[in-house]
């Protein structure tokens, strides 16, 4: 299984020196985590990499939506009525946020479903097919849960809808990769890059030259294009094909609108470029849903919604789409690819 739609090229010097570039890899919310420190000791780059590590680590455990965490008492306080119960600071940071996006989205990017995304069984470590009740399905729907059902007052938390169900996957990816460049620059480093499965951040450059990234088609084993991740850019992608799963030879994914309570079809990959920003990482990770969602015909519409003016939309039939702004960043790699991409504004 690809772990990674984006991933890195990584260029090393023609001098014998080698290159003063550290790096190093773990397994976090449910994906591989990469941090590149350019510049420093490997001593130094080290305790810095292994503290951002923990600081993933800690995130994620808070937030987990189906194991033991403050998320899912959270869920469950919500489930059982009105009754306010303490939630942390931060927490209650990243609720109002995501509200304010999922508004702004019209409800396309949607956080409280995470009651959908239970029943087609994404909340689980491996996926395999599920029988599909529909009866399930459009009870959930009709319940309608959305992030303004939640209340926060002076750090406490209830829910007007018991039906919400707080589920961050499509949020803490990005809100991590603000965290690593927040610490990246308290610490001082000037060059990094930070990358959590296909999210990615860039501080500084490689070297003399900006960090490099590649865009790999989601059915094919090598990138289609490349382009350079300027300091304090994001780039993040929402895709079909890392959690799915197949029945009767259809494809599954755990990317579920929330107006009809099925997974989207008929896309295969979002790629979205944010400028810097202080929550550009966590863009990366929440603007690329409401495009994959939207309708063929709208996810231009979806993209100035969100604010996005560069992005890349991979369909099911192969066709290509790119922002026009996205696509004078671009060097294509793939000719068959760059012969189906069409340019939109």
């Amino acid at each position: 299984m690809r772990l990674l739609l984006i991933f890195t090229f990584v260029f090393l010097s023609g001098c014998n020196k080698p290159e003063p570039l550290y790096n190093t890899q773990s397994y976090i919310f449910g994906t591989l985590v990469d941090i590149s420190i350019y510049g420093e000791s490997e001593a130094r780059a080290q305790a810095i990499s292994d503290q951002i590590i923990r600081n993933f680590q800690d995130l994620h455990s808070r937030l987990h939506a189906w194991q033991p965490s403050e998320l899912k008492a959270i869920n469950q306080a919500f489930a059982l009525g009105k009754t306010p119960v303490s939630i942390a600071p931060d927490i209650a940071a990243m609720i109002n946020e995501a509200t304010k996006l999922s508004m702004q989205s019209k409800g396309a990017f949607n956080p409280s479903i995470g009651g959908l995304i239970a029943a087609w069984g994404f909340h689980y470590d491996e996926f395999k097919p599920v029988k599909i009740d529909e009866n399930k399905i459009k009870n959930l729907v009709t319940a309608n849960p959305k992030m303004t059902d939640i209340v926060i007052e002076e750090n406490k938390i209830y829910s007007n809808n018991p039906a919400v169900q707080l589920d961050f996957g499509g949020y803490a990816k990005g809100y991590a990769l603000d965290i690593a460049l927040k610490y990246l620059r308290e610490q001082g480093v000037k060059h990094a890059l930070v990358n959590i499965g296909g999210n990615i951040i860039a501080l500084g450059k490689h070297g003399k030259q900006p960090w490099r990234v590649g865009i790999q088609h989601p059915r094919k084993p090598s990138a289609i294009a490349t382009l350079d991740l300027d300091s304090g850019w994001a780039i993040g992608t929402s895709g079909d094909y890392q959690r799915y799963f197949k029945l009767h030879e259809k494809r599954y994914c755990h990317i579920i609108n929330p107006a009809t309570g099925y997974p989207v079809q008929g896309i295969q990959a979002v790629t979205v470029l944010i400028p810097p920003q202080m929550n550009a990482g966590t863009l990366s990770d929440v603007t690329s849903k409401p495009i994959f969602i939207a309708q063929p015909t709208t996810r231009a519409e979806a993209a100035k919604a969100m604010h996005v003016e560069n992005f890349l939309v991979i369909e099911s039939t192969d066709r290509i789409l790119v922002s026009k702004a996205l696509a004078k960043r671009m060097t294509w790699l793939d000719k068959d690819a760059a012969t189906h991409a069409t340019e939109i504004q």
